[in-house]
């Protein structure tokens, strides 16, 4: 692709987009709740598109187009089954927003540390996230070094590329905070599904309708739509790849802390539905464009740059492949800032918020605002490296995440946990995933986020056991969730109900 045309569609983005950052900014943001979660004043659509923005990003039409490419259709079952993880927002998300809404929550983190009656639980918690969120930050760095590098054939260095996400990741967090990310989310997000699509539908006309696409993948490519296929998709492989992915929703603080963010719980409803159409959608697309490229460019020695080499293919027209390319590049970078935006909050509300200084909500944002470059630079640091698939990356750093899905069920349904229990099965957990992953060792098959999960579990009930819990915490949070949840769905019906006429 020319490389020019990538450049003028990467300075059209760069200035719609800070427009509408600026756009996005009604109030000043002055204390954490404002620039953190937008004061709880997000709408369903908003929240919809921006969540949609912000979790499928580079991995998806690059990372997963990549994955297809890789092993086949069982790729499309790994994304499936996070689908069916989604499903845990329709049960936790309310939960999230009531005592976010009570209780003034900020974070996930801080949640628990409050349910557990110890600073401690947040601190750890916090720090954990930080350790395998600036990994799952350079993948979406990478993927936008390997979008501009393939499709400008090299005119565009993968730095280069890494470093203008870095550097607009940083300039949308701070314009407005997370305001300005959900709106130029907003609009990604939209360009991302019509544009990909048309790719879609483009690449399968070109390579002579589905009747023949499919028949030529029978043909020549049978593996491809099978399990385990080519052999990549082993059950080992499947289970390891599919574990963190389901409790992604929960585990991953960038997200889980959103559910803080809308309005209502009506809004908070709408906002999982449209992500449900918008992924299922974006999931065949992904999956379709790594068929295209099994197709089109057999033998690619490093399957992440499948994508880049159909947007310069000879089926897509020029303009059209600059637009889906700035797409995915906006939706890498949404992910980017919303992780910075999350881990300088967690790192300002429960690291830093233990000092005498650190209580006071002002200097809480100050200190906020003050880490993100410097953690935006940490994954910049790491993208560096260029490790290993972007799917296969994105998966190991939710292996990690995964060790605090237990603390968060126990927080809501277990009155006997407690603090100790949470931070033994945190830290034990983490560490042994990090081990593992260093030493690229999987005990039976089996990666590090199986074994990670299954000893968190362990030590967070037996140690809970052996401990005393904050029963008094325990039974008001758990109390106050049942009664507010029940009152809100009795407003819910009272306000549908067709009142008989007099």
């Amino acid at each position: 692709m020319n490389t020019s045309y990538v450049w003028w569609g990467i300075g059209i983005y760069i200035v719609i987009s800070i427009y509408i950052a600026y756009l996005s900014k009604s109030e000043k943001q002055v204390n954490m709740e404002g620039y953190f979660l937008g004061s709880r004043k997000m709408n369903g659509f908003v929240s919809a598109l921006s969540y949609s923005a912000t979790t499928y990003s580079a991995f998806m039409m690059v990372g997963l187009a990549g994955l297809t490419y890789r092993g086949g259709v069982g790729a499309l079952g790994f994304e499936i089954i996070y689908f069916m993880g989604v499903s845990l927002v329709a049960f936790f998300g309310p939960r999230f927003w009531v005592v976010g809404k009570k209780y003034g929550y900020v974070t996930p983190s801080e949640m628990l540390g409050d349910r557990y009656q110890d600073k401690k639980v947040a601190a750890i918690i916090s720090i954990s996230s930080c350790i395998f969120l600036i990994p799952y930050s350079a993948v979406q760095l990478a993927g936008v070094g390997y979008l501009l590098e393939g499709i400008t054939n090299g005119a565009v260095s993968f730095t280069t590329g890494a470093i203008i996400a870095t550097v607009l990741a940083i300039v949308y967090t701070y314009i407005a905070g997370i305001r300005s990310v959900m709106w130029t989310d907003s609009l990604q997000a939209l360009v991302m599904i019509l544009s990909s699509t048309l790719v879609v539908i483009l690449l399968v006309n070109g390579l002579g309708g589905f009747n023949e696409f499919f028949g030529a993948l029978q043909t020549t490519y049978p593996d491809s739509l099978t399990v385990p296929g080519n052999g990549y998709f082993s059950f080992a492989t499947f289970l390891s790849l599919t574990i963190p992915w389901i409790f992604f929703s929960l585990s991953n603080p960038q997200v889980s802390q959103r559910l803080y963010m809308p309005k209502s719980l009506g809004s908070l409803r709408k906002m999982l539905l449209g992500f449900l159409i918008f992924g299922f959608i974006y999931t065949l697309v992904s999956v379709m464009w790594g068929y295209s490229a099994i197709l089109l460019f057999p033998g690619l020695e490093n399957p992440d740059i499948a994508t880049p080499r159909l947007l310069s293919s000879h089926l897509v027209p020029p303009v059209l492949g600059v637009i889906v390319m700035v797409s995915i590049m906006a939706a890498a970078i949404s992910t980017i800032d919303s992780i910075l935006l999350t881990l300088s909050s967690l790192f300002a509300r429960d690291v830093y918020s233990v000092t005498k200084k650190g209580k006071d909500e002002q200097q809480q944002l100050k200190i906020g605002k003050f880490v993100i470059p410097v953690i935006a630079l940490l994954a910049y640091g790491f993208a560096q490296l260029q490790l290993d698939l972007i799917a296969v990356l994105s998966v190991a750093s939710s292996a990690g995440l995964i060790v605090v899905v237990p603390a968060i069920i126990g927080a809501f349904f277990w009155k006997r946990g407690t603090a100790a229990g949470v931070i033994t099965s945190v830290t034990v957990g983490g560490i042994l995933v990090v081990l593992l992953e260093l030493a690229k060792f999987k005990p039976f098959g089996y990666g590090s986020g199986v074994w990670g999960l299954l000893v968190s579990v362990l030590l967070f009930i037996l140690v809970s056991y052996a401990t005393k819990a904050p029963e008094q915490k325990a039974t008001e949070f758990i109390s106050y969730i049942k009664e507010e949840l029940s009152r809100q769905r009795k407003t819910s019906k009272e306000k549908f109900q067709v009142k008989p006429n007099k």
